[in-house]
This record gives C-alpha cells, sequence and structure tokens, in this order.
C-alpha cells in the first residue's frame, strides 16, 4: 500500500499530483483499457487511442488519445472524490466503459480527422461550430442518441459524434433494433459508413501527445478541489440567472408590479419550509440558496409577470432544484 493512502483526507489534499506517482498499467483502470482495444479489434479499427491520467476526463482536439481523472487509478483516492463532489464520474464499471468509449469517439475522430469529410459534416454539423457554456437539450428529440445522460449529444456537433460512435461501438447494443424509427438511426448508420471506409488502415494522425499529464502536474490535490468547487459554483450560479429569468421578467409589466425579490421576501417562510420538507435537509441549508436568489433578482432587476400564484408555484420549484444541486456539491469541513 502507498504510505499517502493511509494519511487523513486533510493531510492528503495537501499532496501534490506528481507526488502520488500513479500509473494506468498498476491500476484497476488497466483492464478497462484493455476492454476497450477490444471493443475497437472487433470493429475492424486498428487505431488504439493512447490513454494517460490527468485532472479530468477529456481528449484534446488533433490528439488521439485519452485523459483519465487520477481518482479512478486508486480507491484512497476515488473516496476522496465522493467525499468532496459527492460523486465519481466513471467509478464503476459499466459508467467507466460509457465514457472512455465515448472519449474514444473524440480519439478516433481526431486519428482520421474524420471531421474534415463532407459526410460527418452533414450529417452532425460543422464542428467549427462555437462550443456553448450552456445548451438547451430537448428532451423528446429523437434526432440523437441516448449515451451518457444529460443529452448530451445535443451539446456540439463533435460531442454528437461522440456519443453516436459510443453507442455503435458498445458490443451487443442492438443500435439498429433500438433506435428502429428515429432519425437518430440515420446518424449511426453514418458512422458504420465511416468507420467501414477507414477500418483497417493506419491512422493519419498518431501522435502521442499527453495533455496536463498527472506526472507533470506540481499542483495540491486541495488547489484542485478548490479551483473544481468554484466552477461547480459558477454553473450553478449561471443556472439560477437562467431559471430567475425564466420566472421573472426585467421589464416590468405594470407600475404596480412586484419585485421578485419582494416576492421571494414575502414567501421566505414557506417556502423555505416546503424546500426542507421535500429535500429532507436541514433549513438553514434551503434558506441560504434562497438568499442568493434573492440577491441576485435584486442584481437583475426582476419583477412578477402574471398572477403572484403562478409565481410561488414557479419559485418554490427553483429554490427546490437549485437546493438539490448546492447540497451535492457542499464542501466538506476540510483544509482546502
Amino acid at each position: 500500500m502507498r504510505a499517502w493512502a493511509r494519511l487523513p483526507d486533510e493531510e492528503l489534499l495537501q499532496k501534490r499530483f506528481c507526488d502520488l506517482k500513479l500509473s494506468i498499467e498498476r491500476s484497476p483502470l488497466a483492464r478497462h483499457v484493455r476492454r476497450l482495444y477490444g471493443d475497437l479489434e472487433r470493429r475492424g479499427i486498428r487505431t488504439r487511442p493512447h490513454v494517460w491520467l490527468s485532472e479530468e476526463w477529456f481528449s484534446p482536439d488533433g490528439v488521439p488519445g485519452i485523459a483519465v481523472p487520477f481518482y479512478l487509478a486508486h480507491p484512497r483516492l476515488e473516496r476522496l472524490e465522493r467525499r468532496i463532489m459527492h460523486e465519481a464520474e466513471g467509478g464503476n464499471s459499466r459508467g467507466l466503459m460509457r465514457i472512455l468509449r465515448h472519449e474514444a469517439g473524440h480519439a478516433i475522430d481526431n486519428a482520421y480527422r474524420l471531421r474534415r469529410r463532407k459526410r460527418w459534416r452533414e450529417v452532425f454539423g460543422p464542428a467549427s461550430r462555437p462550443y456553448p457554456a450552456r445548451y438547451r437539450a430537448r428532451a423528446g428529440s429523437r434526432r440523437y442518441v441516448q449515451h451518457l445522460g444529460e443529452w448530451y449529444a445535443q451539446a456540439h456537433p463533435t460531442e454528437d459524434f461522440a456519443e453516436t460512435f459510443a453507442v455503435w461501438l458498445t458490443p451487443k447494443s442492438g443500435w439498429r433494433k433500438d433506435y428502429e424509427g428515429w432519425p437518430a438511426l440515420h446518424k449511426l448508420r453514418a458512422v458504420d459508413e465511416l468507420v467501414a471506409d477507414v477500418r483497417d488502415r493506419p491512422a493519419p494522425v498518431r501522435n502521442r501527445t499527453r495533455i496536463e499529464p498527472l506526472d507533470e502536474d506540481t499542483r495540491t490535490l486541495a488547489q484542485h478541489y478548490r479551483r473544481k468547487l468554484a466552477h461547480n459554483r459558477q454553473i450553478r450560479r449561471g443556472l439560477a440567472d437562467e431559471l430567475l429569468r425564466r420566472a421573472f421578467t426585467q421589464e416590468r409589466p405594470r407600475r404596480q408590479s412586484m419585485k421578485a425579490a419582494t416576492l421571494l421576501r414575502a414567501q421566505a417562510r414557506p417556502l423555505t419550509a416546503a424546500a426542507a420538507r421535500t429535500l429532507r435537509i436541514d433549513p438553514y441549508s434551503v434558506a441560504q440558496v434562497l438568499r442568493m436568489l434573492i440577491e441576485r433578482s435584486e442584481e437583475l432587476h426582476l419583477y412578477v409577470r402574471g398572477n403572484q400564484r403562478d409565481a410561488r408555484r414557479y419559485s418554490r420549484w427553483m429554490l427546490e432544484r437549485l437546493t438539490g444541486l448546492y447540497s451535492q456539491g457542499e464542501t466538506p469541513h476540510l483544509s482546502l
């Protein structure tokens, strides 16, 4: 056992990534990478994306490889990830293979420069399209496959391809039957055609570049989690603004229209109590989120539109949704 694996969380967080001396070959990840290579071999794809450890999941543009988060290389680090972030993305075998197959889609796209092909662009759209900070998914759309969840294929053409590739690559996925009658079947057939055209060919892009590899990362785990938690808070604040703008309006409908902040303050007690009961958490946590909503409503100069009963109903739903998200991302009492 590694010496750092026995340290309490507060001491482990002070360790630098490069000092952990982790490797994929000596970790549980190795068999999952071999399994991915087996999937590619069965499909006649010669390229084997190289895999390295980093801070997060990603496959960089122009690199036929996959970065895997460090915590999947050791059970002790996975426990730390779960304690701080309340989840470990890819922390079970099924979830890990889903993400690996998705990232393999990016890697194979890069290896064979598939996005440059006319067929790719016709089916998935231009890869040069700006990547959105947020996207509004159409939950009922059958134009996209369903793989990772959150309707991720709808985020960008490159994600659409990677998700479609992952479904196509999964052994015994039965995609022809599962997506029969869906417009997404056209995309799955396009992946089949694109791969058939490069099958058994060496890839033109074969670099082994590693972006932000763990063995060169001098940040401490505390610095990593501090930044990650701050990023998550920023995302949630953006979601709060989006929901507030849906519920209220910046254009005052009438002279006597109530300010959104005034309504939220007036309903603070029943809203907090209802959300706490529904979510089964302490009212204090709910009150903190409600206070943030009130402050944002004031800064955005929002007013109630329509009747107050509907505004109260939506406010409760919004408060419960945001409190649920915030409670999942609370920071434990650690020395970050």
